[in-house]
């Protein structure tokens, strides 16, 4: 039997905290957390080094909640559902009616890389709805951006707040209608500038030569190796599945490549592409979400014009 709010849910019950001081983080977290564990349920934080700092000093000694390292786990995306996904099954191979869970992103992430975690936002709601899971994402509006905290909304049917308050959003949106919105991320700066390579209608093995000569030791060896496969992965995509003619841009910056593949298609039918693996694995479709996992930034675009992946190894965090 799960508890509290979440007590006949089913699945994932998704809540979005947004707080205006650390006493109202406070008010709304420690409750929640202390109620799991008057319930034996699991409960787990995912906060950066400040907040996870209150939360200890909040909680009482020897609180039976696991920390777990938030701003590791939110390198991309596609790699934080899989950590995810692991954990949560690791915590109900222990034993537990539901899992009662705190987090928050990282700072960083609410700037120029805020379109895929957007789409991260939106996508768990499916993607963890096989989990007896009860989720407060945390945001702060004294730092929050007006229109992240838009999509916070729209992302997450709930919102909480002290005093045990939990009440629709009232313009949650599915994420098949969310994802699907394909919308344009903020352009990298380095796209204002002429691509130092431009390639029409590449084949794979070009795409990964053309990766590798306007390197020119830029980035880390690991950093390019994933750079190299993602760009192939890609290509491949739009000349098997997309509309010709292909185009690749290359752009080089003092910290980052950045790389934007084009073709006339609608692009990926899927609206969580890049975010789960497409099918079992054993035909294919598993390009995009490695592609997803190997760059630092992926973001997709659709217009009259097509379909366009845009994928960035190194500094993605540009000011917007």
């Amino acid at each position: 039997m799960r508890t509290g709010a979440a007590a006949g849910h089913e699945g994932y019950f998704h809540e979005a905290l947004l707080y205006d001081s650390d006493d109202e983080l406070l008010a709304v977290v420690v409750p929640f957390l202390l109620g799991g564990i008057e319930a034996g349920e699991r409960t787990a934080v995912s906060f950066g080094e400040r907040n996870a700092a209150l939360l200890r000093r909040a909680l009482p000694a020897g609180a039976d909640v696991t920390f777990l390292p938030g701003g590791d786990v939110y390198a991309r995306p596609a790699a934080a559902i899989r950590a995810y996904r692991e954990c949560l099954g690791s915590f109900m191979a222990g034993g537990t009616t539901q899992i009662r869970m705190a987090g928050e992103l990282p700072p960083l992430l609410l700037g120029a890389t805020w379109d895929a975690w957007a789409r991260y936002e939106s996508a768990i709601n499916q993607v963890y709805d096989d989990f007896p899971l009860w989720g407060i994402c945390a945001y702060d509006r004294r730092v929050t951006p007006p229109h992240v905290l838009t999509d916070v909304t729209r992302t997450h049917p709930r919102l909480t707040g002290p005093g045990d308050v939990h009440e629709p959003t009232g313009v949650y949106t599915e994420p098949a209608s969310y994802l699907a919105e394909c919308r344009p991320a903020p352009p990298d700066p380095l796209q204002h500038t002429t691509p130092v390579v431009e390639l029409a209608d590449p084949t794979p093995a070009g795409a990964r030569e053309a990766v590798r000569a306007a390197d020119a030791g830029l980035l880390p060896p690991d950093d390019v190796d994933d750079l190299v496969m993602a760009v192939s992965e890609v290509v491949c995509n739009a000349l098997r599945h997309g509309t010709a003619p292909v185009r690749l841009q290359l752009w080089r910056g003092p910290d980052r490549m950045v790389v934007a593949v084009h073709d006339r298609g609608p692009g990926p039918k899927d609206p969580y592409a890049g975010l789960l693996p497409a099918g079992d694995g054993t035909e294919g479709g598993l390009g995009l979400w490695i592609s997803h996992q190997s760059c630092d930034h992926v973001t997709h675009h659709r217009d009259a014009d097509g379909f366009t992946i845009r994928l960035t190894a190194g500094n993605a965090h540009f000011p917007v």
